[in-house]
């Protein structure tokens, strides 16, 4: 049975007209070998039918009735969305790099369910790679580790598969149906709203008598953070990355749990707050190298809003807009800022009514939104991941790096955590950062910064696998392996 979009993810669907505002993911897990293909192809066949979503397109009702319609697609083929491909020639982690940036750029054939999955072979070494992409409709990044636990398994060995669910059902809809369905949806919503209302007057009255200046303060600071929600955004803070194109670039860096986890608790912060602080200590080196000088610049964090009670899969999250600082040269300082800043916006009374605030979104003319949307400098989501290693069809999994959508933003980064490592995914808009090594180089030197405030530790082992520069580890003078890593490619 197909449901209707929240507004949220309508929101979403509706900016993609502009192709600057997809909200596609693409995330690479990178294998010291070519998994079991029997077992690859069974596991997702499984997961398609323990998670309906992936077996649904959608369908949007005439004159936006009502929200988009998720309805399971009749002819499902997992063969169309699960392929595997040699990789060509230099066979290098480049290779798929340029394949992840392709597809980034690629749009989703909306007349079926949104998700590619590719599986990359015969890399140097006998490695391979799987490129997910995920329309983030379909899943957030929590969610999407939820997903992964039905591909990946806790050792070399796969586990007897389990008796298959039952496939879904195709639901053959049409524009009758369609129209039907959403005049339905739309009495329903009206019907639970009024209950509602109904339903909390009575109490809402009474607290009201009891505590009239409380609730009057309330009903202020609701309003007011709905306002900073929702406020207009004219102009990018950034007086360097203001262009807004279609072309991507996509690059990596790799630093340790441990150490990222250990200089942010130094300044009284979470790897969060340490991974914000750096790449704002990386943006305010990349402005100077451009002789710009800036205060502060507009993020973009996604905040998630997942409950135990909610399903695999689905995107749970809400996005938030606030200024950080990126002037302050003190990293600790910055970190501290920067913790009291994500708590603040983490406390927001507005999340609780972000479904609503993106319904009324959805009645303003496209461009006004998206003129909005591209006036943000750069968004930023932490995502943890697995802190052990995780094997798909017999092959280690050695990395595993998320690239999100820029969705009208100079730069979409994403720290994913998978076992003990953290992989910093960045997608650059390259009409925004046509210079992008400097960028990355920039980039690394802010988690430098965060990292120099613990004292050296022992030097990590080598990453087998994932990202390589020429093939080779990068090393520090001193022969030890560096705490900060990236590797960046054109293509």
């Amino acid at each position: 049975m197909g449901v209707f979009m929240r507004d949220s993810d309508a929101f979403s669907w509706y900016m993609e007209r502009d192709p600057a505002l997809r909200s596609t993911v693409v995330a690479i897990a990178w294998l010291d070998a070519s998994p079991d293909w029997d077992i690859l192809t069974a596991k997702l066949e499984r997961a398609t039918r323990l998670i309906p979503m992936f077996r649904q397109r959608v369908a949007e009702p005439p004159a936006r009735m009502a929200p988009p319609r998720w309805t399971t697609d009749g002819e499902f083929d997992l063969s169309w969305h699960l392929r595997r491909i040699n990789a060509p020639a230099p066979h290098t982690d480049a290779t798929v790099i340029s394949f992840a940036r392709i597809a980034a750029m690629t749009a989703f054939d909306r007349s079926r369910p949104l998700w590619e999955f590719t599986l990359v072979e015969h890399l140097d070494g006998g490695r391979a790679a799987l490129v997910m992409k995920v329309h983030h409709s379909l899943t957030d990044g929590i969610g999407g580790m939820e997903l992964a636990l039905l591909l990946f398994d806790v050792g070399p060995v796969a586990p007897p598969p389990a008796p298959l669910p039952p496939r879904p059902r195709g639901e053959p809809l049409g524009t009758f149906d369609l129209v039907r369905s959403a005049v339905a949806n739309d009495c329903c919503r009206v019907a639970g709203f009024v209950r509602s209302s109904v339903v909390s007057a009575a109490p809402t009255a009474l607290s009201a008598a009891r505590h009239p200046i409380a609730n009057a303060r309330e009903s202020v600071g609701t309003a007011l953070s709905v306002g900073r929600t929702i406020a207009p955004v004219r102009t990018t803070l950034s007086p360097v990355m203001t262009g807004r194109g279609l072309s991507r670039h996509l690059a990596t860096i790799t630093v340790r749990l441990c150490d990222l986890k250990a200089a942010s608790a130094t300044a009284g912060g979470s790897v969060n707050d340490g991974f914000m602080a750096a790449v704002a200590g990386g943006l305010r080196r990349y402005h100077e190298v451009h002789g710009a000088t800036v205060d502060r610049l507009r993020v973009t964090m996604p905040i998630s809003i997942r409950t135990p009670q909610d399903p695999i899969g689905g995107n749970r999250i809400t996005l938030i807009r606030f200024p950080v600082p990126v002037s302050e040269a003190d990293p600790a300082a910055r970190i501290r800022t920067v913790r009291t800043l994500c708590r603040a916006a983490r406390a927001e009374r507005s999340l609780a009514h972000t479904n609503t605030i993106a319904g009324a979104l959805n009645l303003l003319p496209r461009g006004v939104v998206g003129s909005m949307l591209k006036h943000v400098d750069f968004v930023a989501s932490d995502v943890p991941g697995f802190p052990y290693p995780v094997y798909l069809g017999g092959a280690q999994v050695l990395g595993y790096v998320a690239f999100g959508p820029t969705i009208g933003a100079s730069m979409n980064l994403t720290m994913l955590s998978y076992n003990e490592t953290c992989f910093v995914g960045a997608t650059i808009d390259t009409a925004a950062v046509p210079d992008h090594t400097t960028l990355v180089r920039c980039l690394r030197e802010g988690f430098e910064e965060v990292l120099s405030l613990v004292a050296d530790r022992e030097s990590p082992q080598s990453l087998r696998g994932g990202p390589q520069v020429d093939g080779r580890r990068n090393r520090s003078r001193n022969g030890k392996a560096p705490r900060v890593k990236d590797a960046t490619w054109s293509a």
